[in-house]
This record gives structure tokens, C-alpha cells and sequence, in this order.
């Protein structure tokens, strides 16, 4: 092969770069910033743990594909997460080929914490590049950082980045321009790694920082001041209490008028096109199936986007991390760690993400404990048909002056959801055997303004899921319903409406056997069964089941008058004590199967699920009536 062949061959070889770093060092930041929209999303061949990769071009116009890897303390590895991380930079797995470079994002905040994972890579002999994220921070603080001396003493090349910033990665990109990639090298077997003990790793450590930075002008106190109050054992928790049931509170307050807005236009997009058309069953499907069903669920997606956005600003800001500290030890008395409280809450928006999220969990026990109990958190999904029987049978007004009774109710369902969590972990501590609690690790983040670029992809991204959703699986399961609730239609002399004589309605009227002693008609019993696929389909299942029975527009433009006058109040409030407990989607189900690897524990939690929403419902139900209601 000639000279030029083989200059040939470089130029147009893409590089992969791995970029990896401890957790909340900028890493996915700086990931963003250099690939734009240019990302893909998929799952490690084998686990459900994610794989984000990306591709960019150089102002040099050199083209690079970049991988995130998940965040890691250290290669020697504790979870899934580490253990991938390792094996993609070690070149351990199988049909994925080792990075051509390392970039070690680290926080130039922390690098007491940072710099051990850096130290542990570089015994790998791969090309890397330490890429000093967070400057402007340190800077700011006084955190004075030699870059300089810091190159010399690594061996490797170091650069400033600021990743949330436009420009902040350019010092990056020019030095990549500049790295050769024609040679290939292999990484050395792991056990360059294991061959140093971690204590003299740290001791490294220090003496690098001490060489390298200087803390005398550090004014990053307001943090710590901060934490004193945040993290004190009894204010922490009121602050804690406090911000969730405002966040609730305003769940319900804000909502109203995009949810009106959004609500008048399905309702005139549904006479428009009723207008147009002959009655039939065209006419039927459009006015009672879509708009009666799809356009029931579009309404509260306003809720959700309030939800999230606080979710997303108490995250983006660091107070999540504080929220896990404070309930470590109320955790702790449940057989669980603080670390389980992130994917818990994760579970808030969806139980997939939050089982998924338990992979950073160290202990196998507490990890499989976390899965059990994560979809007992109250999921976005389910949070439509709350507002719906909410809406249709408790009052909009003020309790003690200050508060929205609606609000206080949604708080009271959402902190339900929580303690049953807290009582079934408690019960499969006792049943499978205590289990020494471990001390939680876990780093506390800088407080900082939150970014409004990234809360609004957050919220983007949210509204695109839900909203595909809707396009997707909910206007497919509301046509199958319109068709199973529309035929074979009513016979000569029949005195109910069409809907009780077709398949949905024979379904609903055999399955109201299992449901009546909890309160369920057959209407009800017809919308459990696409809610299977997804919760929120129930809603829209309802807008159309009572579109049908009542024969007229006006039912689907305005399902909870309906619902309020065809339910009694015991119904309504054990068809929210049954959503507290639902039995899972079975996408979710699927997900804890690959994660746990056993189908046994998919029946397991649909099992016990069930058989918790049957009681409580049943429990709620016969004292509401013993009340009256």
C-alpha cells in the first residue's frame, strides 16, 4: 500500500471518542453541545442500560462518532452502570469496538472526588484528553488550576470547557483536530488497574492537587450555608414536605386555563367535522371515538408539563440529591437506602425509567426491592384519570382559606402511592430476611441556577412522549374500542342504549361479576381493559364508552358531569383508591423481565398489585357506603 493510500485511509477513518466522568460532571452537557441533534438512543446489546452516541465534524472538518458512556466513581466496578462503562473502554464487549480516545470529563469544582477515576484510565494507555469542565464555576469560587502544571503531571493533554455555554467546547474540538488517529491501539488488560491499591490512588491524588490547585481564596461556601438549613433533620423534611405539596397545589391551579383552551378547541374541532358529515359510522368514529377518546386524554397534558417542569427545576438545580440524604433514614427503616429515592422518583413520570434507574443500586436485595415497588409511585399516566374523577366529584374551592381541596386530594393520592410503597418494601424486608443497611454515598452537587435550554428540552421531550402516545397507542386502542363498543349493534325492540348488545359491552357486563363488589359497572369494567396497554387510555376508553351510551355530542365534550351524575361518590373514590394500586402496563412488566432476567418477578408484581387495588378498592368502597356516600 502507498504513502498516499494510507493518508487516504486516515483522513476518511471515523474516530470514536468515549466520553465518560463521574456523575453530575457535565459529561451529557458537553455530550449535547458537540452533537447537536445528531444523536441516536439505544440499549447495550444484552441489558437495558443506554447508549447514547453521537457524531460531529471538527472546524478542521474532520468528522468524529462519540459515545456517553454512563457515569462512573471508578472502574472497579459496583453496578451495572460502572461495569459498562468498563467493558466499553476496555474494549471488553463483544461486537463494539474500544474507544480511539478517552475524553475524562471532570468538575473543576471537585476534583478531589474526580481525579481517582481519571488516574484508573490512564493505566489503560489509551489517548486521552482531560477535558476541565466547569471553570467559569471555579473561577468564580476562586478555585485557582494550573492547567499547565495539571498536563505535565497526567502525562496527557488538558483543555478548559465550560459545556453549558455556546463556544465552551472549543478548546476541545481545535486539540482533537490536532490528535492523530491513524494508529490503533489496544487498551491493557484490566488488571493494570487492580495492580494499584485504591489508597495509593488517593494519595496520588492529593499530591497532584497540591501541586496543581490552590483553595486558599475559595469562596464557595453558599452551598454549604445552603445545606445547613436544607439538609437539617427537621426543617429539611418540612421544606421537603412543603415544596411537594406545592408542586401539587399548583398541578391543579395553573392548569386550568390551558387545559379550558385546550378542551374548547377539541370540542369545536369535533362539532366542526360533525357538522360535515351524514350520521354513520364514519361520523360515529370521528365524533365518539376520537374526539370522545383521544381528545378526553389531550386536555391534561398541561398537568403533566407542570409536573415535569418542577420535577425538571428541582433536579437541574441540585436539590434532588439533598431530598435522597433526608430520606435515607426513613428509607433505612424500610429495608432501603436513600440511593433508591432517585429512581423512585424517576417513577413519578414513568415506572419504566425508574426500574431501569435502580442499576445504580449496589446491593442486589435493594435493587430488586426498588423495581418491585417503583410502579407503586404514582406515574404520570395515571394522573388523567385522577383529574378526571377529582374534577368530576370534589368541589374547586378553598380549604382553610389558602389551599385547593382539589390540590389537597391529588397531594393525598400521590403521598398514598408513596407509603404503600414504604409498607410493601417494609413487608419484603421482613419476609425475605433482614439485610444490613449500607451507609449511603452519594455526591452533592453545587447549587445552581437551573438551565432554561435544558429544562426546555425536558419539558419538549416530555410533551413529544406523551403526545406521540396519544397519536400512536391511545388513538389505536380508542379506534379497537369504538369498533368493539359500536357492534353488531342493538336488536329490534332493544331498550338500552346500542353500546350494552356489542362486544364491549358483553366483555364489561362479564367482568362487572369480578367488579361489582368493588363498586364497578360495567362501563368501568369495558375501560380496565385497554387501560392494560396504558393507564391513561381509561380516560379516553370512558369518553368514549359513555360517547356511545348516551347517543349525543355533548357527553364527549364533557365526560366528568357525566361521570358525576351516573357514579355514586363511593364509585368514584374506590376507583381512586384502585388506581393508586393498578396493576401495571405491560410494557413495564416486559422492562422488570429484562431487568431482573426472571419472568417470575413480572407475575409477581402483577399478582400482588392486583390483589392490593382489589382490597383497597374493596375497603374503600364498603365504608364510603357504610358513610353514606
Amino acid at each position: 500500500m502507498g504513502a498516499l493510500e494510507q493518508q487516504v485511509r486516515a483522513a476518511t477513518k471515523t474516530p470514536l471518542i468515549a466520553l465518560l466522568g463521574n456523575p453530575n460532571c457535565g459529561k451529557t452537557a458537553l455530550f449535547n453541545r458537540l452533537t447537536g441533534a445528531r444523536q441516536k438512543v439505544a440499549n447495550y446489546a444484552g441489558v437495558t442500560i443506554e447508549r447514547k452516541e453521537g457524531s460531529f465534524t471538527s472546524p478542521g472538518g474532520r468528522a468524529f462518532r462519540v459515545l456517553d458512556l454512563p457515569g462512573a466513581y471508578s472502574l472497579s466496578a459496583h453496578t451495572p452502570d460502572e461495569a459498562i462503562t468498563r467493558d466499553v473502554v476496555a474494549g471488553l464487549r463483544k461486537g463494539e469496538q474500544a474507544p480511539d480516545a478517552v475524553v475524562c470529563v471532570v468538575n473543576a469544582t471537585n476534583l478531589r472526588l474526580n481525579l481517582r477515576l481519571v488516574l484508573e484510565i490512564r493505566r489503560l494507555g489509551l489517548p486521552m484528553v482531560l477535558a476541565l469542565n466547569m471553570v467559569d464555576v471555579a473561577k468564580k469560587r476562586g478555585i485557582l488550576i494550573d492547567t499547565a502544571k495539571l498536563e505535565a503531571e497526567l502525562g496527557f493533554p488538558v483543555v478548559e470547557t465550560v459545556a453549558i455555554q455556546a463556544g465552551g467546547e472549543k478548546a476541545l474540538l481545535a486539540l482533537l483536530d490536532r490528535m492523530p488517529f491513524d494508529t490503533k491501539l489496544s487498551p491493557n488488560p484490566l488488571a493494570a488497574i487492580d495492580a494499584v491499591p485504591v489508597e495509593e490512588t488517593q494519595r496520588e491524588v492529593r499530591r497532584i492537587l497540591d501541586e496543581c490547585t490552590s483553595y486558599a481564596n475559595d469562596t464557595g461556601n453558599l452551598t454549604e450555608q445552603i445545606d445547613h438549613v436544607v439538609l437539617h433533620p427537621v426543617v429539611g423534611p418540612v421544606i421537603l414536605a412543603a415544596l411537594m405539596f406545592l408542586v401539587f397545589q399548583a398541578v391543579f391551579s395553573w392548569a386550568q386555563p390551558p387545559m379550558e383552551l385546550i378542551k374548547s378547541g377539541v370540542e369545536a374541532t369535533g362539532a366542526f367535522v360533525g357538522n360535515l358529515l351524514p350520521e354513520g359510522p364514519l361520523r360515529s368514529l370521528l365524533v365518539e371515538g376520537i374526539f370522545g377518546g383521544v381528545g378526553t386524554v389531550l386536555q391534561f397534558l398541561p398537568q403533566i408539563l407542570i409536573l415535569f417542569f418542577f420535577i425538571l427545576v428541582l433536579e437541574d438545580c441540585g436539590y434532588l440529591p439533598r431530598a435522597a440524604f433526608l430520606l435515607d433514614r426513613l428509607m433505612g427503616g424500610v429495608g432501603l437506602s436513600g440511593r433508591a429515592f432517585i429512581p423512585l422518583l424517576s417513577s413519578f413520570a414513568c415506572a419504566i425509567p425508574g426500574i431501569m434507574a435502580a442499576r445504580t443500586i449496589q446491593n442486589p436485595r435493594d435493587r430488586l426491592v426498588t423495581i418491585m415497588i417503583a410502579p407503586l409511585m404514582t406515574c404520570s399516566a395515571r394522573l388523567p384519570v385522577y383529574a378526571l374523577i377529582i374534577a368530576a366529584f370534589i368541589p374547586d374551592r378553598k380549604v382553610w382559606g389558602m389551599m385547593n381541596l382539589q390540590g389537597l386530594v391529588l397531594f393525598l393520592l400521590y403521598f398514598a402511592g408513596v407509603a404503600s410503597a414504604m409498607a410493601v418494601a417494609w413487608f419484603i424486608k421482613r419476609t425475605m430476611g433482614a439485610n444490613r443497611q449500607q451507609p449511603l454515598m452519594l455526591e452533592l452537587p453545587a447549587y445552581h441556577w437551573p438551565h432554561l435550554h435544558n429544562l426546555a428540552l425536558g419539558l419538549w421531550e416530555r410533551a413529544r412522549i406523551f403526545l406521540t402516545r396519544v397519536g400512536t397507542m391511545i388513538l389505536t386502542l380508542m379506534v379497537l374500542v369504538w369498533f368493539l363498543s359500536s357492534f353488531p349493534g342493538a336488536p329490534e325492540g332493544a331498550t338500552q342504549p346500542p353500546i350494552y348488545y356489542s362486544i364491549a359491552g358483553m366483555l364489561g357486563r362479564a367482568l362487572a361479576v369480578v367488579f361489582e363488589p368493588i363498586g364497578f359497572g360495567w362501563q368501568i369494567c369495558i375501560a380496565l381493559v385497554p387501560g392494560m396497554a396504558a393507564r391513561e387510555v381509561a380516560v379516553g376508553a370512558l369518553g368514549t364508552v359513555y360517547a356511545l351510551a348516551g347517543g349525543g355530542d355533548d357527553i364527549a365534550d364533557a365526560l366528568a358531569p357525566v361521570l358525576a351524575h351516573s357514579w355514586s361518590l363511593a364509585t368514584a373514590l374506590s376507583l381512586l383508591a384502585w388506581y393508586v394500586f393498578a396493576p401495571q402496563c405491560m410494557s413495564t412488566l416486559s422492562v422488570v423481565r429484562r431487568e431482573t432476567g426472571s419472568v417470575r418477578y413480572s407475575f409477581i408484581m402483577a399478582g400482588y398489585m392486583f390483589a392490593l387495588a382489589y382490597t383497597a378498592s374493596f375497603i374503600t368502597y364498603r365504608v364510603a357506603l357504610a358513610l353514606g356516600a
